[in-house]
Protein backbone atom coordinates (compact mmCIF):
# COMPACT_ATOMS: atom_id res chain seq x y z
CA UNK A 1 0.00 0.00 0.00
CA UNK A 2 1.48 3.35 -1.02
CA UNK A 3 2.69 5.74 1.69
CA UNK A 4 0.81 8.87 0.48
CA UNK A 5 -2.50 6.99 0.67
CA UNK A 6 -1.71 5.74 4.17
CA UNK A 7 -0.74 9.22 5.38
CA UNK A 8 -3.80 10.83 3.80
CA UNK A 9 -6.16 8.27 5.37
CA UNK A 10 -4.59 8.47 8.83
CA UNK A 11 -4.79 12.26 8.66
CA UNK A 12 -8.41 12.19 7.56
CA UNK A 13 -9.32 9.92 10.48
CA UNK A 14 -7.50 12.03 13.06
CA UNK A 15 -4.65 9.63 13.84
CA UNK A 16 -1.90 12.09 12.89
CA UNK A 17 -3.22 14.96 14.96
CA UNK A 18 -0.49 16.73 16.98
CA UNK A 19 0.11 15.58 20.55
CA UNK A 20 2.57 16.04 23.37
CA UNK A 21 5.99 15.23 21.84
CA UNK A 22 7.03 12.92 24.65
CA UNK A 23 3.82 10.89 24.32
CA UNK A 24 4.03 10.70 20.52
CA UNK A 25 7.62 9.49 20.83
CA UNK A 26 6.59 6.91 23.43
CA UNK A 27 3.72 5.76 21.20
CA UNK A 28 5.98 5.22 18.20
CA UNK A 29 8.57 3.54 20.42
CA UNK A 30 5.96 1.07 21.68
CA UNK A 31 5.03 0.06 18.14
CA UNK A 32 8.68 -0.22 17.11
CA UNK A 33 9.52 -2.41 20.11
CA UNK A 34 6.37 -4.51 20.45
CA UNK A 35 4.98 -4.54 16.90
CA UNK A 36 1.38 -4.46 15.71
CA UNK A 37 -0.15 -7.29 17.69
CA UNK A 38 -3.00 -6.58 20.10
CA UNK A 39 -0.36 -6.20 22.83
CA UNK A 40 1.55 -3.65 20.75
CA UNK A 41 -1.61 -1.74 19.91
CA UNK A 42 -2.58 -1.58 23.58
CA UNK A 43 0.91 -0.35 24.48
CA UNK A 44 0.83 2.43 21.87
CA UNK A 45 -2.63 3.54 23.02
CA UNK A 46 -1.52 3.62 26.67
CA UNK A 47 1.60 5.56 25.73
CA UNK A 48 -0.32 8.22 23.78
CA UNK A 49 -3.57 8.39 25.83
CA UNK A 50 -2.88 6.74 29.21
CA UNK A 51 -5.80 8.38 31.03
CA UNK A 52 -8.42 7.83 28.33
CA UNK A 53 -11.13 5.30 29.15
CA UNK A 54 -10.37 2.11 27.26
CA UNK A 55 -13.17 -0.24 28.32
CA UNK A 56 -16.63 0.20 29.84
CA UNK A 57 -18.76 -2.78 30.82
CA UNK A 58 -22.53 -3.02 31.27
CA UNK A 59 -22.28 -2.28 34.98
CA UNK A 60 -20.46 1.00 34.41
CA UNK A 61 -17.01 -0.20 35.53
CA UNK A 62 -14.26 1.52 33.56
CA UNK A 63 -10.56 0.97 32.91
CA UNK A 64 -8.22 3.51 31.37
CA UNK A 65 -5.69 2.43 28.77
CA UNK A 66 -2.91 2.54 31.35
CA UNK A 67 -4.94 0.51 33.86
CA UNK A 68 -5.83 -2.08 31.22
CA UNK A 69 -2.17 -2.42 30.21
CA UNK A 70 -1.04 -2.69 33.83
CA UNK A 71 -3.54 -5.48 34.52
CA UNK A 72 -2.51 -7.39 31.37
CA UNK A 73 1.18 -7.08 32.27
CA UNK A 74 0.60 -8.30 35.81
CA UNK A 75 -1.42 -11.25 34.50
CA UNK A 76 1.38 -12.09 32.06
CA UNK A 77 4.03 -12.02 34.79
CA UNK A 78 1.97 -14.31 37.03
CA UNK A 79 1.20 -16.70 34.16
CA UNK A 80 4.92 -16.96 33.49
CA UNK A 81 5.98 -17.32 37.14
CA UNK A 82 3.07 -19.39 38.46
CA UNK A 83 1.83 -21.38 35.47
CA UNK A 84 5.04 -21.67 33.48
CA UNK A 85 3.66 -20.12 30.29
CA UNK A 86 6.44 -19.50 27.78
CA UNK A 87 6.80 -18.35 24.17
CA UNK A 88 5.20 -20.86 21.82
CA UNK A 89 2.68 -22.17 24.37
CA UNK A 90 -1.05 -21.85 23.73
CA UNK A 91 -3.47 -20.12 26.06
CA UNK A 92 -7.17 -20.72 25.47
CA UNK A 93 -9.61 -17.91 26.25
CA UNK A 94 -13.24 -18.89 26.84
CA UNK A 95 -14.89 -15.61 27.80
CA UNK A 96 -17.77 -13.42 26.83
CA UNK A 97 -17.31 -9.75 25.95
CA UNK A 98 -15.57 -8.10 28.90
CA UNK A 99 -12.17 -6.74 29.87
CA UNK A 100 -11.02 -10.12 31.20
CA UNK A 101 -10.91 -11.55 27.69
CA UNK A 102 -8.78 -8.65 26.49
CA UNK A 103 -6.40 -8.97 29.45
CA UNK A 104 -5.94 -12.70 28.86
CA UNK A 105 -5.22 -12.33 25.13
CA UNK A 106 -2.79 -9.47 25.65
CA UNK A 107 -1.06 -11.33 28.50
CA UNK A 108 -0.49 -14.36 26.29
CA UNK A 109 0.96 -12.22 23.51
CA UNK A 110 3.25 -10.33 25.90
CA UNK A 111 4.83 -13.72 26.62
CA UNK A 112 4.98 -14.81 22.96
CA UNK A 113 2.27 -17.43 23.56
CA UNK A 114 -0.56 -18.04 21.09
CA UNK A 115 -4.02 -16.94 22.21
CA UNK A 116 -6.73 -19.41 21.15
CA UNK A 117 -10.11 -17.65 21.02
CA UNK A 118 -12.66 -20.30 22.02
CA UNK A 119 -16.27 -20.07 20.86
CA UNK A 120 -18.58 -19.74 23.87
CA UNK A 121 -21.17 -21.89 22.11
CA UNK A 122 -19.07 -25.06 21.98
CA UNK A 123 -20.30 -28.16 23.78
CA UNK A 124 -18.28 -29.90 26.50
CA UNK A 125 -17.16 -32.55 24.01
CA UNK A 126 -16.09 -29.92 21.47
CA UNK A 127 -14.18 -28.01 24.15
CA UNK A 128 -12.28 -31.13 25.13
CA UNK A 129 -11.41 -31.77 21.48
CA UNK A 130 -10.26 -28.17 20.98
CA UNK A 131 -8.10 -28.32 24.13
CA UNK A 132 -6.43 -31.50 22.91
CA UNK A 133 -6.00 -30.48 19.27
CA UNK A 134 -4.67 -27.02 20.17
CA UNK A 135 -2.44 -28.43 22.95
CA UNK A 136 -3.66 -25.80 25.42
CA UNK A 137 -1.42 -25.15 28.42
CA UNK A 138 -3.90 -22.81 30.10
CA UNK A 139 -7.60 -22.08 29.70
CA UNK A 140 -8.80 -18.70 31.01
CA UNK A 141 -12.58 -18.95 31.34
CA UNK A 142 -15.66 -17.30 32.77
CA UNK A 143 -17.18 -18.94 35.83
CA UNK A 144 -20.36 -19.84 33.92
CA UNK A 145 -18.40 -22.42 31.90
CA UNK A 146 -17.08 -24.33 34.93
CA UNK A 147 -19.18 -27.44 34.27
CA UNK A 148 -18.55 -27.40 30.54
CA UNK A 149 -14.78 -27.66 30.98
CA UNK A 150 -14.79 -30.67 33.32
CA UNK A 151 -13.73 -32.97 30.50
CA UNK A 152 -10.58 -31.06 29.58
CA UNK A 153 -7.24 -32.91 29.74
CA UNK A 154 -5.85 -32.93 33.27
CA UNK A 155 -2.67 -31.05 32.30
CA UNK A 156 -4.60 -27.92 31.21
CA UNK A 157 -4.41 -25.19 33.88
CA UNK A 158 -7.88 -23.72 34.44
CA UNK A 159 -8.13 -20.04 35.42
CA UNK A 160 -11.61 -18.70 36.20
CA UNK A 161 -12.51 -15.06 36.93
CA UNK A 162 -11.50 -15.27 40.58
CA UNK A 163 -8.26 -17.01 39.63
CA UNK A 164 -7.51 -14.33 37.06
CA UNK A 165 -7.95 -11.60 39.67
CA UNK A 166 -5.70 -13.50 42.09
CA UNK A 167 -2.99 -13.81 39.44
CA UNK A 168 -3.21 -10.09 38.68
CA UNK A 169 -3.09 -9.14 42.36
CA UNK A 170 -0.23 -11.54 43.12
CA UNK A 171 2.12 -10.49 40.32
CA UNK A 172 5.73 -10.18 41.52
CA UNK A 173 7.00 -6.59 41.50
CA UNK A 174 10.01 -5.72 39.38
CA UNK A 175 9.63 -8.73 37.08
CA UNK A 176 9.80 -6.70 33.88
CA UNK A 177 8.54 -7.93 30.54
CA UNK A 178 10.60 -7.71 27.37
CA UNK A 179 9.51 -8.43 23.78
CA UNK A 180 9.36 -12.23 23.45
CA UNK A 181 11.63 -14.30 21.24
CA UNK A 182 8.67 -15.01 18.96
CA UNK A 183 5.46 -13.12 18.27
CA UNK A 184 2.36 -14.62 19.81
CA UNK A 185 -0.30 -15.49 17.27
CA UNK A 186 -4.08 -15.30 17.50
CA UNK A 187 -5.81 -18.58 16.67
CA UNK A 188 -9.46 -18.18 15.75
CA UNK A 189 -11.79 -21.17 15.57
CA UNK A 190 -13.86 -21.39 12.40
CA UNK A 191 -17.62 -21.28 12.82
CA UNK A 192 -18.17 -25.01 12.63
CA UNK A 193 -21.73 -24.62 11.29
CA UNK A 194 -21.50 -27.89 9.34
CA UNK A 195 -18.83 -29.75 11.35
CA UNK A 196 -16.11 -29.47 13.96
CA UNK A 197 -14.41 -26.05 14.24
CA UNK A 198 -10.84 -25.72 12.94
CA UNK A 199 -8.11 -23.51 14.37
CA UNK A 200 -6.99 -20.78 11.95
CA UNK A 201 -3.72 -18.95 12.61
CA UNK A 202 -4.20 -15.22 12.11
CA UNK A 203 -1.16 -13.16 11.02
CA UNK A 204 0.11 -10.15 12.94
CA UNK A 205 -0.20 -6.89 10.97
CA UNK A 206 3.16 -5.47 9.93
CA UNK A 207 2.16 -1.83 9.62
CA UNK A 208 -0.69 0.62 9.10
CA UNK A 209 -1.92 -1.07 5.90
CA UNK A 210 -4.66 -3.34 7.32
CA UNK A 211 -6.05 -0.55 9.51
CA UNK A 212 -6.06 1.91 6.62
CA UNK A 213 -7.90 -0.57 4.37
CA UNK A 214 -10.78 -0.61 6.85
CA UNK A 215 -11.00 3.00 8.02
CA UNK A 216 -10.65 4.39 4.50
CA UNK A 217 -14.02 2.84 3.66
CA UNK A 218 -15.65 2.82 7.12
CA UNK A 219 -15.46 6.36 8.59
CA UNK A 220 -14.14 5.62 12.07
CA UNK A 221 -12.05 8.27 13.82
CA UNK A 222 -9.45 8.58 16.54
CA UNK A 223 -10.93 8.63 20.06
CA UNK A 224 -14.39 7.52 18.94
CA UNK A 225 -16.61 5.67 21.38
CA UNK A 226 -17.53 2.27 19.95
CA UNK A 227 -19.73 -0.54 21.17
CA UNK A 228 -18.55 -3.99 20.13
CA UNK A 229 -21.58 -6.27 20.26
CA UNK A 230 -20.07 -8.90 17.95
CA UNK A 231 -18.39 -11.65 20.02
CA UNK A 232 -14.73 -10.83 20.63
CA UNK A 233 -13.77 -14.47 20.02
CA UNK A 234 -15.06 -14.12 16.45
CA UNK A 235 -12.90 -12.75 13.63
CA UNK A 236 -15.13 -9.68 13.24
CA UNK A 237 -15.34 -8.86 16.93
CA UNK A 238 -11.59 -9.32 17.32
CA UNK A 239 -10.92 -7.13 14.26
CA UNK A 240 -13.14 -4.45 15.82
CA UNK A 241 -11.04 -4.65 18.99
CA UNK A 242 -7.82 -4.24 16.99
CA UNK A 243 -9.24 -1.22 15.14
CA UNK A 244 -10.52 0.30 18.38
CA UNK A 245 -7.10 0.03 20.04
CA UNK A 246 -5.44 1.58 17.00
CA UNK A 247 -7.90 4.49 17.19
CA UNK A 248 -7.49 4.81 20.99
CA UNK A 249 -11.26 4.47 21.17
CA UNK A 250 -13.42 3.97 24.23
CA UNK A 251 -14.91 0.47 23.95
CA UNK A 252 -18.33 -0.40 25.40
CA UNK A 253 -18.89 -4.12 26.07
CA UNK A 254 -21.83 -6.24 27.24
CA UNK A 255 -21.34 -9.91 28.07
CA UNK A 256 -24.49 -10.87 26.21
CA UNK A 257 -26.36 -9.14 23.43
CA UNK A 258 -29.77 -7.75 24.35
CA UNK A 259 -31.37 -5.35 21.84
CA UNK A 260 -33.04 -3.05 24.38
CA UNK A 261 -29.93 -2.90 26.59
CA UNK A 262 -27.79 -2.23 23.54
CA UNK A 263 -29.91 0.74 22.47
CA UNK A 264 -29.80 2.11 26.01
CA UNK A 265 -26.02 1.80 26.16
CA UNK A 266 -25.53 3.39 22.73
CA UNK A 267 -27.38 6.45 23.96
CA UNK A 268 -25.94 6.51 27.48
CA UNK A 269 -22.35 6.43 26.26
CA UNK A 270 -22.98 8.56 23.13
CA UNK A 271 -21.49 5.85 20.96
CA UNK A 272 -20.18 6.88 17.56
CA UNK A 273 -20.09 3.33 16.19
CA UNK A 274 -21.55 -0.14 16.68
CA UNK A 275 -19.86 -3.37 15.54
CA UNK A 276 -22.36 -6.21 15.21
CA UNK A 277 -23.33 -9.32 13.24
CA UNK A 278 -26.40 -9.21 10.96
CA UNK A 279 -28.71 -11.19 13.24
CA UNK A 280 -28.22 -8.47 15.88
CA UNK A 281 -29.61 -5.90 13.45
CA UNK A 282 -32.66 -8.10 13.03
CA UNK A 283 -33.14 -8.14 16.80
CA UNK A 284 -32.69 -4.36 17.02
CA UNK A 285 -35.43 -3.94 14.43
CA UNK A 286 -37.81 -5.97 16.61
CA UNK A 287 -37.78 -3.45 19.48
CA UNK A 288 -39.07 0.13 19.24
CA UNK A 289 -36.55 2.74 18.13
CA UNK A 290 -35.67 4.98 21.09
CA UNK A 291 -36.35 8.68 21.06
CA UNK A 292 -34.04 10.37 20.52
CA UNK A 293 -32.17 7.82 18.44
CA UNK A 294 -28.58 6.93 19.41
CA UNK A 295 -25.99 9.37 17.97
CA UNK A 296 -24.45 6.67 15.80
CA UNK A 297 -22.38 7.57 12.75
CA UNK A 298 -21.34 4.02 11.83
CA UNK A 299 -22.94 0.59 12.19
CA UNK A 300 -20.50 -1.99 10.83
CA UNK A 301 -21.57 -5.61 10.36
CA UNK A 302 -19.93 -8.78 9.14
CA UNK A 303 -19.93 -12.50 9.81
CA UNK A 304 -22.88 -13.65 7.70
CA UNK A 305 -25.10 -12.48 4.86
CA UNK A 306 -27.55 -9.64 5.36
CA UNK A 307 -31.07 -11.09 4.98
CA UNK A 308 -33.22 -9.65 2.20
CA UNK A 309 -34.54 -6.19 2.93
CA UNK A 310 -32.76 -5.81 6.29
CA UNK A 311 -30.20 -3.25 5.09
CA UNK A 312 -32.83 -0.93 3.65
CA UNK A 313 -35.20 -1.28 6.61
CA UNK A 314 -32.40 -0.60 9.10
CA UNK A 315 -31.20 2.51 7.26
CA UNK A 316 -34.77 3.77 6.92
CA UNK A 317 -34.99 3.71 10.72
CA UNK A 318 -31.47 4.73 11.80
CA UNK A 319 -30.10 6.60 8.81
CA UNK A 320 -27.58 5.80 6.09
CA UNK A 321 -24.87 4.67 8.48
CA UNK A 322 -24.67 0.94 7.65
CA UNK A 323 -21.46 -0.70 6.38
CA UNK A 324 -21.28 -4.38 5.52
CA UNK A 325 -17.89 -6.12 5.35
CA UNK A 326 -17.73 -9.42 3.52
CA UNK A 327 -14.83 -11.65 4.50
CA UNK A 328 -13.90 -14.76 6.43
CA UNK A 329 -11.56 -16.05 9.11
CA UNK A 330 -9.21 -17.19 6.34
CA UNK A 331 -9.06 -14.11 4.08
CA UNK A 332 -9.99 -11.39 6.61
CA UNK A 333 -11.82 -8.93 4.35
CA UNK A 334 -12.74 -9.14 0.68
CA UNK A 335 -15.15 -6.25 0.09
CA UNK A 336 -17.03 -3.50 1.89
CA UNK A 337 -20.48 -2.15 1.01
CA UNK A 338 -21.27 1.37 2.19
CA UNK A 339 -24.70 2.97 2.56
CA UNK A 340 -24.89 4.02 -1.10
CA UNK A 341 -23.96 0.48 -2.23
CA UNK A 342 -26.59 -1.03 0.07
CA UNK A 343 -29.26 1.39 -1.13
CA UNK A 344 -28.49 0.44 -4.74
CA UNK A 345 -28.13 -3.30 -4.06
CA UNK A 346 -29.24 -4.38 -0.56
CA UNK A 347 -27.99 -7.92 -1.20
CA UNK A 348 -24.64 -6.78 -2.61
CA UNK A 349 -21.29 -7.24 -0.83
CA UNK A 350 -19.69 -4.04 -2.06
CA UNK A 351 -16.25 -3.53 -3.57
CA UNK A 352 -12.71 -4.46 -2.49
CA UNK A 353 -11.04 -1.82 -0.30
CA UNK A 354 -7.68 -0.28 -1.12
CA UNK A 355 -4.92 -2.89 -1.23
CA UNK A 356 -7.26 -5.84 -1.83
CA UNK A 357 -7.54 -7.90 -5.02
CA UNK A 358 -10.61 -9.94 -5.87
CA UNK A 359 -11.29 -12.35 -8.73
CA UNK A 360 -14.10 -14.69 -9.76
CA UNK A 361 -12.54 -17.86 -11.17
CA UNK A 362 -13.78 -21.12 -12.63
CA UNK A 363 -12.63 -24.57 -11.52
CA UNK A 364 -9.61 -24.30 -13.80
CA UNK A 365 -8.51 -21.05 -12.18
CA UNK A 366 -9.54 -18.84 -15.12
CA UNK A 367 -11.60 -15.63 -14.78
CA UNK A 368 -15.29 -16.05 -15.60
CA UNK A 369 -17.24 -13.52 -17.73
CA UNK A 370 -18.92 -10.55 -16.04
CA UNK A 371 -22.11 -11.55 -14.24
CA UNK A 372 -21.29 -15.26 -14.28
CA UNK A 373 -21.05 -17.21 -11.03
CA UNK A 374 -17.66 -18.56 -10.05
CA UNK A 375 -15.39 -19.13 -7.06
CA UNK A 376 -14.40 -16.02 -5.08
CA UNK A 377 -10.63 -15.57 -4.60
CA UNK A 378 -9.11 -12.77 -2.53
CA UNK A 379 -5.67 -11.30 -1.92
CA UNK A 380 -4.66 -8.84 0.84
CA UNK A 381 -2.11 -8.34 3.62
CA UNK A 382 -4.01 -10.42 6.15
CA UNK A 383 -4.58 -13.83 4.52
CA UNK A 384 -4.42 -16.43 7.26
CA UNK A 385 -1.30 -18.54 7.77
CA UNK A 386 -3.10 -21.88 7.60
CA UNK A 387 -5.03 -24.16 9.91
CA UNK A 388 -3.33 -25.49 13.02
CA UNK A 389 -3.78 -28.97 11.56
CA UNK A 390 -1.32 -28.05 8.79
CA UNK A 391 -3.97 -27.74 6.09
CA UNK A 392 -4.61 -24.53 4.16
CA UNK A 393 -6.78 -23.22 1.33
CA UNK A 394 -6.25 -23.26 -2.41
CA UNK A 395 -4.36 -20.32 -3.87
CA UNK A 396 -4.30 -18.98 -7.42
CA UNK A 397 -1.84 -16.25 -8.41
CA UNK A 398 -1.45 -14.98 -4.84
CA UNK A 399 -5.21 -15.06 -4.22
CA UNK A 400 -6.90 -17.39 -1.73
CA UNK A 401 -10.13 -19.32 -2.20
CA UNK A 402 -12.85 -18.09 0.16
CA UNK A 403 -14.97 -21.20 -0.29
CA UNK A 404 -17.82 -18.99 -1.55
CA UNK A 405 -19.43 -18.60 -4.95
CA UNK A 406 -20.26 -15.18 -6.37
CA UNK A 407 -20.26 -12.79 -9.30
CA UNK A 408 -19.28 -9.25 -10.26
CA UNK A 409 -21.63 -6.90 -12.10
CA UNK A 410 -20.64 -4.26 -14.64
CA UNK A 411 -19.94 -1.71 -11.89
CA UNK A 412 -17.54 -4.02 -10.08
CA UNK A 413 -20.02 -4.74 -7.28
CA UNK A 414 -19.66 -8.19 -5.71
CA UNK A 415 -22.65 -10.44 -5.10
CA UNK A 416 -22.14 -13.54 -2.94
CA UNK A 417 -24.37 -16.48 -3.83
CA UNK A 418 -23.32 -18.69 -0.92
CA UNK A 419 -20.89 -21.36 0.15
CA UNK A 420 -19.73 -23.64 -2.63
CA UNK A 421 -20.61 -26.67 -0.52
CA UNK A 422 -24.08 -25.24 0.22
CA UNK A 423 -25.15 -25.14 -3.42
CA UNK A 424 -28.09 -27.49 -3.96
CA UNK A 425 -28.32 -29.60 -7.12
CA UNK A 426 -31.95 -30.67 -7.59
CA UNK A 427 -32.91 -32.53 -10.72
CA UNK A 428 -29.72 -31.33 -12.43
CA UNK A 429 -30.40 -27.65 -11.66
CA UNK A 430 -28.17 -25.54 -9.41
CA UNK A 431 -29.99 -23.62 -6.69
CA UNK A 432 -28.36 -21.14 -4.31
CA UNK A 433 -30.12 -21.03 -0.93
CA UNK A 434 -29.37 -17.32 -0.47
CA UNK A 435 -31.58 -16.24 -3.37
CA UNK A 436 -34.53 -18.23 -2.05
CA UNK A 437 -33.90 -17.10 1.55
CA UNK A 438 -33.83 -13.43 0.52
CA UNK A 439 -37.15 -13.82 -1.30
CA UNK A 440 -38.97 -15.64 1.51
CA UNK A 441 -37.58 -13.19 4.10
CA UNK A 442 -39.58 -10.42 2.42
CA UNK A 443 -42.85 -12.02 3.50
CA UNK A 444 -44.13 -9.86 6.38
CA UNK A 445 -44.99 -12.90 8.51
CA UNK A 446 -41.43 -14.29 8.37
CA UNK A 447 -38.97 -13.48 11.13
CA UNK A 448 -36.11 -15.62 9.75
CA UNK A 449 -35.61 -18.34 7.17
CA UNK A 450 -33.01 -20.89 6.13
CA UNK A 451 -32.99 -23.17 3.08
CA UNK A 452 -31.02 -26.41 2.82
CA UNK A 453 -30.84 -29.38 0.49
CA UNK A 454 -32.02 -32.77 1.76
CA UNK A 455 -31.71 -36.20 0.09
CA UNK A 456 -34.40 -37.07 -2.44
CA UNK A 457 -34.75 -40.45 -4.19
CA UNK A 458 -36.01 -38.91 -7.45
CA UNK A 459 -34.13 -35.61 -7.77
CA UNK A 460 -30.98 -36.33 -5.77
CA UNK A 461 -31.75 -33.37 -3.54
CA UNK A 462 -34.83 -31.32 -2.82
CA UNK A 463 -35.19 -27.93 -1.21
CA UNK A 464 -36.34 -27.63 2.39
CA UNK A 465 -37.23 -24.18 3.73
CA UNK A 466 -37.28 -23.66 7.50
CA UNK A 467 -39.34 -20.65 8.58
CA UNK A 468 -39.65 -18.96 11.97
CA UNK A 469 -42.60 -16.57 12.04
CA UNK A 470 -43.20 -13.42 14.02
CA UNK A 471 -45.31 -13.99 17.17
CA UNK A 472 -49.00 -14.35 16.37
CA UNK A 473 -48.46 -14.85 12.62
CA UNK A 474 -49.54 -17.85 10.54
CA UNK A 475 -48.62 -18.97 7.06
CA UNK A 476 -49.66 -21.87 4.86
CA UNK A 477 -46.89 -24.00 3.25
CA UNK A 478 -48.62 -23.95 -0.13
CA UNK A 479 -48.87 -20.15 0.05
CA UNK A 480 -45.10 -20.01 0.50
CA UNK A 481 -44.56 -22.28 -2.50
CA UNK A 482 -46.96 -20.28 -4.65
CA UNK A 483 -45.18 -17.07 -3.66
CA UNK A 484 -41.83 -18.53 -4.76
CA UNK A 485 -43.31 -19.81 -8.04
CA UNK A 486 -44.35 -16.26 -8.86
CA UNK A 487 -40.78 -14.93 -8.69
CA UNK A 488 -38.38 -17.82 -9.31
CA UNK A 489 -38.00 -20.81 -11.59
CA UNK A 490 -39.88 -24.03 -10.91
CA UNK A 491 -36.79 -25.83 -9.63
CA UNK A 492 -36.33 -23.16 -6.93
CA UNK A 493 -39.66 -23.93 -5.26
CA UNK A 494 -39.12 -25.69 -1.89
CA UNK A 495 -40.76 -29.10 -1.75
CA UNK A 496 -40.65 -28.98 2.06
CA UNK A 497 -41.76 -25.97 4.12
CA UNK A 498 -41.07 -26.53 7.80
CA UNK A 499 -42.17 -24.11 10.53
CA UNK A 500 -39.93 -23.82 13.59
CA UNK A 501 -39.95 -21.59 16.68
CA UNK A 502 -36.47 -20.28 15.88
CA UNK A 503 -33.46 -21.15 13.73
CA UNK A 504 -30.54 -22.79 15.54
CA UNK A 505 -27.59 -20.40 15.46
CA UNK A 506 -24.10 -20.34 16.86
CA UNK A 507 -22.78 -17.54 19.05
CA UNK A 508 -21.97 -15.38 16.01
CA UNK A 509 -25.45 -15.69 14.52
CA UNK A 510 -24.74 -18.18 11.76
CA UNK A 511 -27.41 -20.82 11.15
CA UNK A 512 -26.35 -24.32 12.18
CA UNK A 513 -27.44 -26.29 9.13
CA UNK A 514 -26.39 -29.57 10.71
CA UNK A 515 -29.09 -29.03 13.34
CA UNK A 516 -31.71 -28.49 10.64
CA UNK A 517 -30.71 -31.73 8.91
CA UNK A 518 -31.59 -33.62 12.08
CA UNK A 519 -35.25 -33.12 11.16
CA UNK A 520 -34.59 -35.72 8.47
CA UNK A 521 -32.89 -38.26 10.72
Amino acid sequence: MDLPFIVATLTRRGLLNPGRPIRVASQLGALRKWGWSLAGELRQAAARDPGRTAVVDEHGATLTYQELLDRAERLARSMRAGLGVRAGDRVGVLCRNHHGLIEAVVAAMLLGADAVLVNTGLSAAQLATVAEEQALRVLVHDAEFAERILGLPADVHRVDERGREELIAGALPGDQLQPPERDGRTIVLTSGTTGAPKGARRPTPNGFGPLVSIIDRIPLHARDTVMIAAPLFHTWGYAALQVAFALRATIVLHRRFDPAATLTALAAWSCDALFAVPVMLQRLMEVPAPAPRPPLKVVAVSGSALPGGLATAFMDRYGDILYNLYGSTEVSWASIAGPADLRAAPNGAGRPPHGTRLAILDDAGEPVPEGQVGRIFVGNEMLFEGYTSGASRERQGGLMDTGDLGRLNGDGLLFVDGRADDMIVSGGENVFPSELEDLIARLPQVREVAVIGVPDAEYGQRLAAFLALHPGETLDPEAVREYVRHYLARFSVPRDVVFVKYLPRNATGKVLTRELRRYYG
